[in-house]
């Protein structure tokens, strides 16, 4: 999933700055998309959420036919979440695939 959307148009990534409940399926995290983010969850972006100790990430995404989440939990170490006042970080595609590796990355934006 994320290989083909950073392969095409611009899609706009979200990363949310705070935890998150993991056990949020579907209409959970569109629900915090929604209410907390401020965003439109069918609009095509990722919106990428993690839990409270960084070991899980979910990843929600409007494919034009319905959500669809990509979920991660790493074995070890943490994902390193950009630090921000923000209540979400826009990053590219790049900085996600960072990101989803466990690599540090800083913030380019917040909304």
């Amino acid at each position: 999933m994320i290989g083909t959307v950073s392969a095409g148009k611009d899609v706009q990534v979200w990363v949310a700055t705070m935890p998150v409940d993991m056990r949020k399926s579907f209409d959970g995290l569109a629900e915090v998309v929604r209410s907390f983010l401020g965003q439109n969850p069918l609009s095509g972006s990722l919106f990428v959420f993690r839990n409270r100790n960084a070991q899980r990430v979910k990843i929600l995404w409007w494919d034009r036919d319905g959500l669809a989440i990509y979920y991660k939990r790493l074995e070890r170490g943490t994902f390193q979440f950009p630090a921000s006042g923000a209540k979400s970080v826009n990053i590219d595609s790049a900085q996600l695939m960072r990101l989803l590796s466990g690599m540090k990355l800083t913030a380019r934006r917040a909304s």
